[in-house]
């Protein structure tokens, strides 16, 4: 690596107090300055203020484009994510050859089935506040691989993402030479992540699953906190076709004496987390239990909270994002924090609320209920099943007065696409179906068949190509003067939002 990891330094160049001493003896002292003081003194010279760019342009430079391309060629000739033989072997080969990153630094492990993203970026928000140096790992990415690996709020830089994987590429050949299976395009860009973040090196990693848990790829770290967002049906051809069956495989990342953040699940799946955490004398904390939300209105370009977190209440906390669901997944996220500096159980007080104000606001969710062009409003999210299409359509609903509505849908065929055109089909007026450019698309014409299914024939309509679709959609909201206060949502998958973000000119 460009930099010596942590364990690889001598006490001359590196604090002798570990990060953990340093907050054990800050919140000996002062209580609401404690956790600013530990991160502060944890080499921050290496980066200044998040910068919050959520979704990167190309690189400007030809030569890094090119070579950026050339990383993500190499990346592709690899099994997808969607593909998969589920084990951890190899990634923990590749860690092995690595030294260890992933346990150069604490970690928060996210897993669920919807609104993972999001509670991430709330986590990181969280943690930045209190200057504490972060890596995110998220997926799928919206726009640019880049943003799957963050430091301090900001997707890593392509030249650092081009260089971590040349730095990392002959540990991956020598795992490949060794293993019956090549390490996949996921396990190699968590290598990357887990490597760039030792590198960085960050305070606290904050790691979202690919998929399930136990035998995810990032499930190499042993986090003190686990966080489960809510379970529903999705991946049920590998996770189990029911909401504890699912949560048997996603309970995986709870670790001996961690913390479990759980946000309100399915009594099933609640069933399981719960006998799972006391089979590793693990700590739980349930929403509308231990912490949640405790009121919210809307508000200009967001809503307006008071939340209960594991060391009290928390009001007038501005969210920039729409509907009720981000409103939980904030909740999640402020408990986790808390667990993750030891409230609620080890301390009974809160965290500085200027600062969680602070970060609350700052947060940023591209693709999940985003504005992206007016007049006509067109909105962007990600929601690829049924509940998260639910937790969308109960959203525009709430945030946004639309006369009329019309949605543009593309999906992947491996999704349970009436559901999610079912929970659409009260707010939407008309549907324009598409698809987007990757294998996994569904093809229009068979989307068309469910929706004529779930909408009648008068309203679908059926563009193959994502741009006539965009501009057929924005046509049909601007038709008429009666509709002067319509929209168009696009959604079905995060590679459909994605693509429709740089048509859009958001890229």
């Amino acid at each position: 690596m460009s930099e010596p990891r942590p364990s690889d330094r001598h006490d001359a160049s590196y604090p002798d107090d570990t990060f953990e001493e340093i907050v054990d003896e800050a919140t000996q002292r002062d209580p609401d300055l404690a956790v600013i003081e530990a991160g502060s003194r944890t080499l921050r010279t290496h980066s200044g203020q998040p910068q919050g760019e959520a979704v990167p342009a190309r690189p400007a430079d030809p030569e890094t484009d090119k070579a950026l391309r050339a990383v993500e060629q190499e990346l592709a000739g690899r099994w997808g994510e969607t593909k998969l033989e589920p084990s951890v072997t190899r990634i923990a080969a590749l860690m092995d050859v690595l030294g260890e990153p992933q346990r150069a630094y604490p970690s928060i492990h996210i897993t669920g089935t919807n609104g993972k993203t999001s509670t991430a970026r709330m986590i990181e928000a969280l943690l930045n506040a209190f200057e504490l140096r972060t890596g995110r790992y998220t997926s799928p990415h919206v726009q640019s691989i880049t943003e799957r690996i963050s430091l301090d709020g900001s997707p890593i830089a392509p030249e650092r993402f081009i260089e971590t994987y040349e730095d990392i590429k002959p540990y991956v050949e020598m795992v490949d030479a060794q293993q019956p299976y090549r390490l996949s395009f996921f396990e190699v860009l968590t290598g990357m992540a887990y490597a760039a973040f030792a590198d960085a090196p960050v305070d606290v990693a904050v790691v979202e699953v690919g998929m399930g848990g136990t035998w995810d790829a990032t499930n190499v770290i042993d986090s003190t906190v686990a966080v489960v967002t809510p379970i529903s049906l999705d991946h049920t051809d590998r996770l189990g076709t029911t909401p504890a069956e699912i949560a048997g495989e996603k309970s995986g990342i709870i670790k001996e004496g961690a913390t479990v953040i759980l946000a309100q699940q399915p009594v099933d799946a609640a069933q399981v987390m719960l006998k799972k955490a006391v089979e590793v004398d693990a700590t739980v904390a349930r929403e509308g239990m231990e912490f949640g939300v405790t009121s919210r209105e809307i508000a200009v370009g967001g809503q307006l909270l008071t939340l209960r977190g594991l060391g009290g209440e928390y009001e007038d906390i501005f969210l920039p994002l729409y509907g009720a669901h981000q409103a939980h997944n904030a909740a999640v996220a402020l408990s986790a924090v808390e667990a993750f500096f030891g409230i609620g159980a080890e301390q009974a007080r809160s965290l500085d609320i200027d600062a969680i104000r602070k970060a609350f606001a700052s947060v940023l969710s591209p693709g999940r209920l985003e504005v992206v062009r007016s007049s006509p409003t067109v909105v962007l999210d990600a929601a690829h099943n049924p509940a998260g299409a639910k937790a969308a359509s109960d959203g525009i609903s709430e945030a946004f007065s639309f006369s009329r509505l019309i949605g543009v849908v593309g999906t992947s065929g491996d999704k349970d696409v009436r559901g999610l055109l079912e929970a659409f089909e009260p707010i939407f007026a008309e549907i324009v179906v598409t698809q987007n450019s990757t294998p996994r698309a569904m093809d229009a014409d068979e989307l068309a068949a469910i929706a004529v299914e779930v909408f009648g024939d008068d309203r679908v309509q059926v563009e193959p190509r994502l741009d006539d679709a965009l501009e057929a959609a924005i046509t049909l909201a601007e038709e008429d003067d009666e509709y002067a206060g319509a929209g168009v949502l696009v959604t079905g998958s995060v590679i459909t939002v994605g693509e429709a973000r740089l048509l859009l000119g958001r890229g």
